[in-house]
């Protein structure tokens, strides 16, 4: 029995200089072409190219967007599986300074991984804690910092059963992602689908299929998983060997929710010149980064109604009437910290005194 698995990288790239004649881009480009392209076949490679050669004629620069646009399509036409076009950067994560150093050094040995043994080549990391302090911003910065396309697997859309059995849709969207590698996977709230073996039917088939497919997948795939219902999540998954490390993100500690301040505010255009956002310190305290963002997004809409800029009044009047999540839900969160203190490593340095 002989399977027919997508073309690779050579045969893609030969594919493409036959396609593109008599137009010739250069071996560069053409390479870069054939990595935008690796996880298709080679029809809905054609379909590809022909959208390219629509938006640039010569086949330059400007075509890859175009590329990626159709891998989308056809990728997304799965599902279960989601091409995310939209990256991010670390400099749009406020703090997090411990999981951002990790990154770092890991995407040099990602990036030799054809040059070394396999069981040093970063496999992937699992990201846990409180909603809303930037667990999904983390994994697309992640995607970006590595060079890599990101792709989302929907553990809801798997179980639908709208697409046949989820034991089955599972394996076969894992096995179409490593045809996608180099990449990275995101695997979103993964304690929802992916439980103990203990639970048994398909559920309990699909989480031991994973914890093989993790230690077994190729080397230019990497996994990146979120969680918040941490307490749901078995031993057997957090265990070393199956994630390179699985870090904590907490609520951002003083200094970095100015950050965070500091970041939303340039991103929606105003000018930090006049605003002493250490003020916001005492009407901030256990506040998550989206609550940060939705602070922010509050006084830009009331400074826009009334047509002047952002004052210091503005942040200071909608912090003192918000009242965070991790007021309404605090056992919840100390329950959390304390299931994570020896589990996970911090995301941040630890507070002093602490």
């Amino acid at each position: 029995m002989l399977e027919l698995r997508p073309p690779d990288l050579v045969e893609m790239t030969e594919f493409l200089r036959e396609e593109a004649a008599p137009v010739s881009p250069p071996e560069p480009l053409l390479n870069q072409f054939a990595h935008a392209l690796l996880g298709l076949t080679l029809d809905e490679a054609r379909y590809a190219l022909r959208r390219a050669l629509s938006v640039s004629p010569t086949l330059g620069a400007e075509a890859v967007p175009a590329l990626l646009e159709e891998k989308r399509l056809l990728v997304n036409r799965s599902g279960v599986v989601e091409f995310i076009a939209e990256g991010g950067s670390m400099s749009e994560i406020g703090g997090l300074d411990g999981l951002k150093k990790w990154l770092l050094e890991r995407r040099r040995l990602f990036d030799m991984r054809d040059s070394l043994s396999a069981e040093i080549v970063p496999k992937g990391i699992l990201l846990m804690g409180i909603p809303g302090c930037g667990k999904s911003l983390s994994v697309k910065a992640i995607a970006s910092h590595f060079g890599l396309p990101l792709y989302r697997i929907d553990m809801i859309e798997i179980f639908s059963g709208r697409h046949g059995k989820p034991e089955g849709v599972f394996v076969a969207a894992c096995r179409m992602m490593e045809d996608m590698a180099p990449a990275v996977l995101w695997f979103d709230e993964i304690e929802m689908g992916i439980t103990s073996t203990e639970s048994g039917g398909e559920q309990g088939r699909i989480f031991a299929f994973f914890l093989t497919w993790m230690q077994e997948k190729t080397r230019g795939l990497f996994v990146a998983a979120t969680a918040n219902r941490i307490d749901l999540l078995p031993a057997e998954m957090i265990r070393k060997g199956r994630f390179d490390e699985v870090f904590f993100v907490d609520l951002p500690l003083d200094e970095e929710r100015i950050e965070i301040f500091r970041i939303h505010l340039a991103r929606r255009g105003v000018d930090l010149s006049g605003l002493n956002l250490h003020h916001l310190i005492q009407f901030t305290n256990g506040w998550a980064g989206a609550e940060v963002e939705q602070c922010v997004v509050s006084a830009v809409t009331k400074a826009r109604l009334a047509d002047r800029d952002v004052t210091d009044e503005d942040l200071i009047g909608i912090a003192a009437k918000t009242v965070p999540l991790s007021r309404t839900m605090h056992e919840q969160i100390n329950h959390i910290r304390a299931w994570a203190f020896e589990r996970a490593l911090r995301a941040s340095p630890p507070p002093i005194g602490r």
